[in-house]
């Protein structure tokens, strides 16, 4: 494998970024000559809107839900065109962010979803953009895409775009301390697939790499903490870090056949993005094992296992590893019987723009035996 340091590669992040325990507030000093502000949050996160100091005439948009469609982008654009934003906020996870970026580049009108879905699309940006990010998963505050769901289909529509990069990302851990266990664990796993994904990625760069294996230290270091107390300000700030340097790889880089496995069980089942990706995460690092060996086995001792490039060890210490943090990594304790299962592996196989990224091909059978050996 090459390392790619001489390959071209363009990396977006945010012009600037406020991290620490009390950085929410200082959004408002940074905010304060805008006089017309939307607030996108979910009903979790509506009520820290006090915490960010905003001033002027404040619009806030309550309802973004997780794994929002296109109907959801709808309801969020059309309040966008009512208040003409200045200043659009993201106040929360990875859905509420990337609608916020989809926010501030279309609510004019003037290009609709389907114009803008692929990379490149968005003609330019109405709104300034400010991402206030209240887990440590998506790591979406750092990034330049957003995805929402085809309401029709099911499948995800990714748009890219450097018009939806942040002018100010907000990491402050604080934000965080009322994530339950069981999200804080499930969101900590997605963090850490972003890293390993792209770390073991075909694509993958020496740039990106540094910023992975950072990503993936932190989670081997603090994940465990946060779960067992949530209000362990240094283990929530190192998660906060470890998403947002996840954020970072998807850039240049991106996830590959991992959160391509995970998308139907998000859209067809329902579970959170999380979840899902934690769920698969163990099989999909045991499956490329072979064809990243060495990487492989840093990333196991990073996290504090056993080395290993067998494929089985790999499994068994990764999957124990996310059962240590209290996940169900049953498929079947998830609500499905199974039978649906090879409809799912082709879903997933046709998402070509993240497995075509994986290090090691797989075919539709190797996809639906992940799921089967989940379930």
């Amino acid at each position: 494998m090459t390392t790619g340091m001489d390959r071209a590669i363009t990396l977006h992040q945010p012009k600037r970024l406020e991290f620490g325990m009390g950085a929410a507030a200082r959004l408002g000093e940074w905010a304060a000559d805008f006089s017309r502000v939307l607030v996108l949050a979910s009903p979790r996160t509506a009520p820290m809107l006090g915490k960010l100091g905003l001033t002027g005439q404040v619009t806030l948009f309550p309802d973004v839900p997780p794994e929002p469609d296109d109907r959801a982008l709808s309801a969020v654009l059309e309040i966008a065109a009512r208040v003409e934003p200045d200043l659009v906020v993201g106040l929360g996870g990875g859905s509420v962010m990337d609608l916020a970026k989809l926010a501030a580049c279309l609510w004019d009108g003037a290009q609709v979803l389907p114009d803008v879905v692929g990379p490149n699309k968005v003609a330019r940006r109405l709104s300034a953009l400010a991402q206030v990010a209240t887990t440590a998963g998506t790591g979406s505050e750092a990034g330049i895409r957003a995805l929402v769901t085809n309401s029709a289909t099911k499948a995800k529509m990714a748009v890219e775009s450097p018009q939806m990069i942040a002018d100010i990302a907000v990491l402050d851990p604080e934000l965080t301390f009322s994530v339950p266990p069981a999200i804080t664990a499930a969101t900590g796993v997605d963090a850490m697939a972003h890293c390993v994904e792209a770390f073991t990625n075909r694509k993958a760069h020496d740039l990106i790499d540094g910023y992975a294996r950072q990503g993936i230290a932190l989670v081997g270091r603090y994940l465990g903490r946060c779960v067992k107390d949530g209000t362990d300000a240094e283990a929530r700030a190192g998660m906060m870090l470890a998403s947002y340097y996840g954020g970072v790889c998807l850039g240049p880089v991106n996830t590959a056949a991992g959160h391509a496995l995970a998308y139907p069980l998000g859209t067809r089942m329902g579970l959170p993005h999380g979840l899902a990706n934690a769920i698969i995460f163990p099989h999909v690092l045991a499956f490329n094992a072979p064809a990243r060996p060495q990487k492989t086995t840093e990333i196991l001792r990073s996290l504090g296992l056993p080395a290993s490039d067998v494929p089985a060890t790999v499994l068994h210490h990764a999957a124990g590893f996310c059962r240590a943090l209290g996940l169900e990594m049953r498929l079947s304790a998830q609500g499905t019987n199974g039978d649906d299962l090879p409809a799912w592996a082709a879903e997933a196989h046709a998402i070509r723009r993240l497995m075509d990224n994986n290090p090691r091909d797989m075919s539709v059978a190797e996809v639906e035996a992940i799921y089967r050996a989940a379930f």
